[in-house]
């Protein structure tokens, strides 16, 4: 009956929705993911749940020619779960999780333990398979560890600050020239390496990671600010022609006709690594208010570009999943990398000598802060809030993201202060930052706490010299990462900073490894962010 219910949310053309080609005018062959490519042996594979994870069978590489899998699948009048996983494995190479190595008994130090992790978690250039997800890779690179077997956008910046600390300089100018051939390749940076994450990006952290680079050469310089304008371009795709109250992809006019960001996505179809469990939400969100699947799977979509999948941040009523309204969201964090983007793109621009884009950019920056001042800030709480812009309104919930303008430099020192006062009255749980004040069960949300959200508040308060509230958060956070590494021998994706314990929540199980938190992890240890 599930199963049943699931078929009847989306019709039998759903996925060519939108066809490959019309995705960010990427070249169809190259942005055909998994459920165009193998089209009803993709919706049987996920919506029967041969696989525990959605992610898996996306991940799986053909062993022969794509269009004779399908043709054998055609073939073949009805398939049991059996026979079709069977069928799978005869004709993919399905992949597994790969498991960090657990330290020997006498636990090494922290330190020691991450540096010894790198390697595991340290990835060859990858050479695209037909019919495969994987997108070609030019250099090593790190990935997150588990069921994150490619490079993921915004991780890979909190990554590169524990690689910088630990000597692998190499690997973070290896994956920065990584990123640099993905928006060569495709005018962005995807979530992920993978065709099935091509139609969205993450937040945007390209600019901090250059920030890391040791890279003097003015050619090298010269070719990587010419990567943060095409970076910034894709952003603020259609700022020119966008109306008053309305918005275009990812930007959102406001009634005055300044231009802030939203995220978004190009497609309006279940994602493919978690196609079952939309199919599943949009079922939800049709039965309660009507709602076409297509808008649903777009804020989905968003939600997952924003790196926050999920939390209560997106969702009209604060608490379920059928609610989520993403795209009618101008989030704190992303106007704030936003600027932070700008700002960096002006000083790369001083350093080329390059007057007319200095002024651009700066400019682009002071219009946005003061943007950012007219409808994020709110006076009377002190803190910054998301902006709901269908609704003309700040949207009455704090979470971490209020700590982004200071990460960035966009707050004054007024503003700083009063930020500082609310994250230590509202934000600080014994184990470190939370994420939001609001317990849904999303793993964006408390009791979690994440390792990059700690890294933007410390990083945030001490440019604005609140030290002790810095080296507060710093220190509850350690202790929680050293607590648990006591007790199993890893390090977690994420956190409970209620109970300092492994986190939970969310749509798979949690994961160790781990990249981002290795990273920061390091950073802290070092008092980095000074």
């Amino acid at each position: 009956m599930i199963r049943a219910r699931l078929f009847a949310v989306v019709s039998a053309a759903a996925w060519t929705a939108l066809t490959p080609l019309a995705v960010a005018q990427i070249p169809a062959a190259e942005v055909s993911t998994p459920a165009d490519t193998y089209q009803e042996l993709f919706h049987q594979v996920q919506t029967r749940r041969l696989f525990p994870d959605g992610k898996t069978f996306v991940d799986a590489t053909p062993k022969r020619d794509p269009a004779a899998i399908l043709k054998a699948y055609r073939a073949h009048a009805r398939f049991t779960d059996a026979e079709l996983k069977r069928f799978v494995r005869a004709n993919f190479v399905v992949p597994e999780a790969g498991a960090t190595p657990a330290p020997s008994a006498e636990r090494t130090t922290l330190k020691a333990h991450v540096a010894a992790l790198w390697p595991h978690l340290t990835r060859e250039p990858v050479k695209p398979v037909a019919g495969g997800s994987a997108l070609a890779m030019a250099e090593p690179f790190v990935v997150p560890g588990g069921r994150f077997r490619e490079i993921y956008y915004w991780d890979s910046y909190f990554t590169m600050l524990g690689l910088k600390l630990d000597g692998r300089s190499d690997l973070v100018e290896s994956m920065i020239d990584d990123f640099g051939g993905l928006i060569d390749a495709y005018g962005h940076i995807p979530n992920g390496a993978r065709t099935y994450y091509l139609s969205r990006s993450q937040p945007p952290f390209f600019y901090a990671m250059v920030g890391l680079s040791e890279a003097t050469d003015p050619a090298v310089v010269k070719a990587r600010v010419d990567l943060m304008r095409r970076e910034h371009a894709f952003w603020m795709d259609g700022e020119k022609t966008v109306a008053p109250g309305k918005a275009y992809r990812r930007v959102v006019a406001l009634p005055g006709g300044a231009v802030l960001n939203r995220y978004y996505d190009d497609r309006v179809t279940p994602r493919d690594e978690s196609y079952r469990e939309d199919l599943e939400t949009a079922r939800e969100a049709s039965l309660a208010t009507g709602r076409p699947p297509g808008d649903v799977f777009r804020d989905l979509r968003a939600g997952a570009e924003s790196g926050w999948d999920f939390s209560s941040r997106w969702m009209a009523d604060g608490e379920h999943l059928k609610t989520i309204r993403t795209t009618a969201i101008v989030p704190v964090d992303l106007n704030s990398l936003m600027y932070g983007l700008e700002t960096a793109i002006s000083a790369g621009c001083a350093r080329i000598a390059d007057a007319p884009c200095v002024a651009e950019f700066d400019g682009r920056a002071k219009a946005r802060k003061a943007a950012m001042d007219a409808v994020l800030w709110d006076a009377a709480r002190g803190v910054y809030l998301d902006w709901l812009w269908t609704g003309g309104e700040r949207i009455d919930a704090l979470s971490a993201a209020t700590l982004y303008p200071l990460f960035v430099g966009a707050a004054s020192s007024d503003q700083a202060k009063a930020v500082a006062a609310a994250t230590r009255a509202q934000l600080l749980a014994s184990g470190g930052l939370r994420t939001t004040t609001r317990r849904t069960g999303q793993q964006w949300d408390t009791p979690n706490g994440w390792a990059p959200l700690q890294w933007v508040a410390v990083a945030g308060l001490r440019r604005y010299g609140e030290a002790a509230l810095a080296s507060d958060i710093s220190d509850r956070w350690l202790a929680t990462v050293e607590r648990e590494y006591r007790a199993s021998g890893k390090m977690l994706e994420k956190y409970d900073v209620e109970e300092a314990k492994a986190g939970g929540g969310g749509e798979y199980p949690l994961q160790d490894g781990f990249g981002w938190t290795n990273g920061v992890t390091r950073a802290l240890q070092e008092g980095a962010g000074n």
